[in-house]
């Protein structure tokens, strides 16, 4: 496996932000001390972001294009530009402009039901850790590895399938089971080929 592979992935600038940003958080809450309530924190996180992940990628990124100029732009950045450029490394991450800002606000609302400034950032870690997940599961997806697990295989393929068979199906990335509880996990055989899969622009509103 060539070594750029790795490089082009942990020395993207927006991977080095994430990742000391993760480790700033962590150094301070194992600083703090560990207890069960703060890994239990941590787990939340994880899970609200596979859900985040998935709404996101479902209801926002394939939105029908807008018609203001500003908010297209934004929207192809994010998202349209990679269906037609799926393995545009300059396309594969989010950008920390978005990232970042909605993880604050994900933390903001847990601070807000929760009112514990340690456990939001535990919950923090865990919607940072799942980011960092999704990134990489992203990155494999696009990029010429040969994945050996049999599940990261499976992972490889249903998103392969989103960009290539139909964009209204497998909207999962780091974990597609969250399609199955949508009804967007399908069998490849059931589904029929998009015209539109590398034109979200060209595309009907989501259903």
């Amino acid at each position: 496996m060539s070594k750029s592979l790795y490089r082009d992935f942990f020395l993207h600038v927006d991977m080095i932000v994430m990742f000391t940003l993760f480790i700033g958080i962590a150094s301070f809450v194992i600083g703090k001390g560990l207890t069960w309530s703060l890994f239990l924190y941590f787990a939340i996180g994880l899970v609200t972001f596979m859900f985040s992940e998935y709404i996101t990628h479902r209801f926002l990124f394939h939105i029908k294009a807008p018609k203001n100029a500003f908010l297209l732009k934004i929207l192809k950045r994010l998202h349209y530009d990679h269906h037609k450029d799926p393995n545009d490394l300059k396309l594969l991450f989010l950008p920390i402009w978005f990232s970042i800002p909605n993880l604050a606000v994900l933390s903001l609302i847990f601070f807000f039901i929760t009112s514990t400034l340690i456990g939001t950032l535990a919950f923090s870690l865990g919607l940072i850790f799942m980011l960092l997940v999704y990134e990489w599961k992203h990155y494999v997806a696009h990029r010429p590895f040969k994945v050996k697990s049999k599940f990261g295989q499976w992972l490889k393929k249903t998103h392969i399938l989103h960009h290539y068979k139909n964009e209204n199906y497998w909207y999962g990335v780091s974990t597609p089971f969250i399609d199955m509880l949508f009804g967007t996990l399908k069998d490849e055989k059931e589904v029929e080929t998009s015209q539109t899969a590398k034109d979200l622009e060209g595309r009907s509103p989501v259903h």
